[in-house]
């Protein structure tokens, strides 16, 4: 069966497993299983029942053990769910036996994550990388199975890819995942490009990275005036978005809204979206927004660590933003020791806010200059207008100059005209 305009919307009824081990206490656990739920409901999913196990270590043939088999299959005949969904990555073998054994559709975490994935693309960039990532998971899933890429029918688990009538045979899915990587090493190397410029011309960027459902979209939206898409579901933005953000002197820097991260994020997607990723390693400055209304919100903060550690994109300047404070825990507490900022993304004074903190942070990275510029040179005084911190701007009737104090960076033409100064005994501070 075909996806289709009338059964692309249906709610599929799923019943979760999760399997608990040694490592990880029961609260964890819990707010994995809830994230399960919540990935569930996202891909347009109903959650009829939960299953879980304890175990010392994963069942190699089955995920959970003989007799919690028997229990989910007398758990499948009382609810009858379209799928089950399990809180990890199966192997080939696993989802071959359950299926056999269960006599219904298998999927696992990452295949529901890839799925979101694929509703989420909109840009030519994001549906390449979202197929790049499904293919290379189902590659080593459909040797010898006589699965075909059509796909079985509509729904959580076959969107994507599948749409494509794409041959299961190895060697095609191959081809057709080295085609996309040559065209997406077209699109990283026009990326590229625009990074230089933007280099070149002394763009100040900054990006906004957190937890998916931080939010981050809201954030980016009221401090830019933007559109970006917005809704209380995980991975509401799929496709980074840079846009230009004015701070209170009225200077412009760019500031991108990035793909959310999410504990175990499938290695497939880390590779395929590592170009988009690539935005926050460029970044001068971070924002690192968390949700502070989520019980997992500690959790969270170092799932982010940890990939930008992964991205080579710890030594950025971070700046923790704790949202939603009007929504916070009772007992939250910033997990950092470091410098940051409590705000709600519908409050506009906290939005000046955290545009002021931003604006004290270039301060001092920027040189504090003072320059008097006669009118003539209406180029250098449009290039400060847009180019510096202007602290004030005032024209001195006496020197028929200009006389402009704030701040610029270091390679700045009004410094080396100031400094020239110095070297002719004519300071002007």
């Amino acid at each position: 069966m075909k996806e289709t305009p009338e059964n692309r919307d249906r709610i599929e009824k799923a019943v979760l497993v999760g399997c608990q081990l040694p490592g990880t206490d029961e609260e964890g656990f819990r707010n994995s299983m809830d994230e399960l739920a919540a990935l569930t409901k996202t891909a347009r999913g109903k959650v009829l029942a939960e299953l879980s196990q304890k175990r010392e270590r994963i069942h190699p043939a089955a995920y959970i053990g003989k007799g919690k088999i028997e229990e989910l299959s007398h758990l499948i005949e009382e609810t009858d769910p379209d799928m089950v969904i399990f809180n990890d990555e199966l192997s080939p073998s696993q989802i071959r036996n359950l299926s056999t054994i269960l006599g219904v559709k298998i999927i696992d975490r990452t295949q529901l994550i890839l799925d979101i994935f694929a509703q989420r693309a909109k840009t030519k960039e994001g549906k390449l990388q979202v197929e790049l990532a499904q293919l290379n998971y189902l590659l080593p899933r459909l040797a010898g199975q006589g699965i075909n890429l059509s796909r079985q029918g509509a729904g959580i688990g076959t969107r994507g890819p599948g749409e494509t009538q794409l041959e299961t045979d190895r060697r095609h899915i191959r081809t057709r995942i080295h085609e996309i990587n040559a065209q997406l090493n077209l699109i990283v190397h026009h990326r590229e490009r625009y990074r230089e410029r933007r280099k070149k011309n002394h763009v100040f960027q900054a990006a906004l990275v957190g937890y998916t459902n931080a939010g981050k979209s809201t954030l980016f939206n009221k401090l830019t005036q933007a559109d970006s898409y917005e809704e209380n579901l995980l991975f509401a933005t799929l496709d980074p978005m840079t846009r230009k953000m004015k701070l209170p002197s009225g200077y412009t820097v760019l500031i991108t809204d990035t793909v959310g991260f999410i504990q175990d994020l499938p290695t497939t997607l880390v590779a395929a979206f590592r170009s988009t990723l690539e935005e926050v390693k460029e970044a001068d400055f971070i924002f690192h927004v968390v949700d502070s209304s989520n019980e997992d919100y500690a959790n969270h903060e170092n799932t982010v660590y940890s990939l930008l550690h992964e991205l080579e994109a710890d030594q950025i300047p971070v700046l923790a933003v704790y949202n939603k404070k009007d929504n916070r825990l009772p007992d939250f507490t910033p997990s950092t020791k470091e410098k940051h900022i409590e705000v709600s993304a519908l409050d506009e004074k906290d939005i000046l806010l955290l545009k002021t903190e931003m604006e004290n942070r270039l301060k001092h990275l920027m040189k504090p200059f003072m320059a008097e510029i006669p009118p003539e040179e209406g180029r250098m005084l449009s290039k400060l207008r847009t180019e510096a911190i202007i602290e004030s701007f005032e024209f001195d009737k006496e020197m028929e100059k200009y006389v402009i104090k704030g701040y610029a960076w270091p390679y700045h033409p009004v410094l080396d005209m100031y400094r020239k100064d110095i070297e002719k005994g004519t300071d002007n501070v």
